[in-house]
């Protein structure tokens, strides 16, 4: 029965801080995305939905990254708060260990682990497809309309608007002057002493309403010097203008339902055998398909893995035995032979006449520049298909490096939960203060390592299970590390006992420099 009220009692202290930290670090990523894409946002009259749609979106793919943090902070928190008030004393003089103490929690973040990664297999596809057509639409989207005093407004095609002055009423301007921009043709220009600006009741077209004012007409085209110069009068004059372009277009998803961030793990798993295929030996086929000969020199440059030319010795003559012969009597040379040999290499013929040399030399510079355009075709064909394997190779990577973001990050919650237990045992510090400066000292080197593996991952430097694994590979011994040390009651984090070491360590250096002293003397 008492083991059953401690659990309560661990998860109960658990459960409020993870809640609080949860929301401040999911708002914290949040900002960090406003700032990020402020410059995009300012300007465009983003109404409330479309605000709220955006932020939802936002936090829900911040969810996976927030609650590992979330765990860490909770419980450097939870164990720390325990150790102050010496619970944890008083737990374990009751006979009770330290991973029995952990064990609720530690069963805890493995259902958040487990509630992670069904977040980011079936939620996160979705959110982030939404997410990504929303903020396209955004960003492509014109800049509200925004009239200003001494400002070309260039926004309507075709048009470049400018008001000297505008009352407060925002509807009453002064000085106006409208540039109507015709291609090919002569540009017109209208200018009044002032007038109104309203907005259609569909809200659709901006609708100009101008008094005394004059109108400047110029008939043929641009280039032409010839030109009818027109200028009319007016009293009253209405210019409508469509606003129909500063509307934000929705944009379909399927633009964006083929990316990686928006499949889940099956539809990963078969998209990754899909570019292994078609990356392997379905490229090869291509290779032989588009140059149309069997290059083997071809394939060992684009496939080094699967294809290679082994050193051959050169295979000497055979040894022919020569007969044993009579030695040869030796004999002057006549006085003419000398002249006779070189007579004969004179008017030798040449000892291989080549087939290029029997063509004319039309023939033979048609033959090279042929030659010449056939082995250019080729080679730009060899480096279109070049690059398409590489692109397919880095497109793999990119897949792969989804496919394990989804576990790594969800089993995130269990290794930083295994560090922050222990930590908040050795630390005995509770609140926002020692807690939460070491919990971000460890999420940033989480953080930096999943950065740095997935980058090498892309890159193509390590494969995408030791990049994408990295930071759990190296922080999960730290967290049995720290298990090791709370459970024997290391003080690695008590201040008195480095006060104490460094009293030891200095009187033995005062000791060992009396004693050279004395020793000298």
């Amino acid at each position: 029965m008492g083991f059953k009220k401690l659990d309560k009692l661990v998860i109960g202290a658990f459960i409020g801080p993870f809640v609080v930290t949860f929301f401040i670090t999911l708002f914290v990523l949040i900002l960090q995305f406003f700032w990020k894409y402020i410059d995009d946002l300012v300007g465009k009259g983003l109404d409330s939905f479309t605000i709220l749609r955006l932020t939802s979106y936002v936090a829900a793919t911040a969810i996976p990254l927030a609650l590992p943090l979330a765990v860490l902070i909770s419980s450097i928190m939870t164990f720390g708060k325990l150790g102050e008030s010496f619970e944890t004393v008083a737990i374990k003089s009751a006979g009770i260990s330290l991973s029995r103490f952990m064990r609720p929690l530690l069963i805890i973040s493995f259902l958040i682990s487990g509630v992670a990664f069904l977040f980011s297999n079936y939620v996160i596809p979705v959110a982030q497809l939404k997410f990504q057509t929303l903020l396209y639409d955004i960003t492509v989207a014109k800049p509200a309309f925004n009239l200003k005093e001494g400002v070309f407004f260039r926004e309507f095609d075709g048009y470049t608007i400018k008001i000297g002055k505008k009352e407060k009423d925002n509807t009453t301007i002064h000085q106006v002057i409208i540039f109507e921009r015709n291609y090919n043709l002569q540009d017109n220009i209208i200018i009044a002493e002032h007038g109104k600006m309203d907005i259609s009741p569909d809200k659709k077209f901006l609708e100009f309403y101008l008094t005394n004012g004059w109108r400047y007409e110029e008939r043929g085209p641009s280039y032409s010097v010839n030109t009818d110069y027109i200028r009319l009068g007016f009293e009253n004059y209405k210019k409508v203008f469509d606003l129909s372009s500063f509307k934000m277009m929705q944009t379909p998803d399927s633009l964006f339902k083929d990316n990686f961030r928006m499949l889940n793990v099956k539809q990963l798993e078969k998209t990754i055998d899909s570019l292994k295929k078609t990356s392997g030996t379905g490229m090869e086929k291509k290779v032989d398909r588009e140059v149309g000969i069997n290059y083997s020199f071809v394939k060992a440059e684009l496939f080094p893995d699967r294809y290679s030319f082994p050193e051959v010795e050169p295979i000497p003559p055979e040894a022919v035995q020569i007969r044993k012969g009579v030695k040869p009597v030796p004999h002057r040379e006549p006085k003419y032979e000398p002249w006779k040999k070189k007579l004969v290499q004179a008017f030798k013929p040449p000892e291989e006449i080549g087939y290029a040399l029997l063509l004319p030399d039309s023939v033979r510079r048609t033959v090279m520049t042929s030659s010449i355009d056939w082995i250019s075709s080729q080679k730009n064909t060899l480096d279109i298909l070049a690059e398409e394997a590489k692109m397919k190779r880095r497109d793999l990577r990119f897949h792969q490096v989804e496919w394990h973001r989804k576990f790594t990050l969800s089993l995130a919650c269990v290794v930083l939960f295994l560090i922050g237990a222990p930590l908040g045992s050795i630390i005995r510090k509770g609140g926002m203060g020692m807690p939460l400066v070491i919990a971000i000292i460890f999420f940033l080197i989480f953080h930096l390592l999943n950065m740095f593996g997935e980058k090498f991952v892309r890159e193509g430097i390590t494969s995408a299970f030791t990049g994408m694994w990295l930071s759990t590979l190296v922080l999960l011994p730290v967290g049995f590390f720290f298990t090791y040390k709370a459970m024997h009651d290391s003080q690695l984090f008590n201040k008195e006992f480095y006060y104490r070491l460094f009293k030891k360590l200095n009187a033995v250096f005062v000791y060992l420099k009396n004693f050279k002293s004395v020793k000298n003397a």
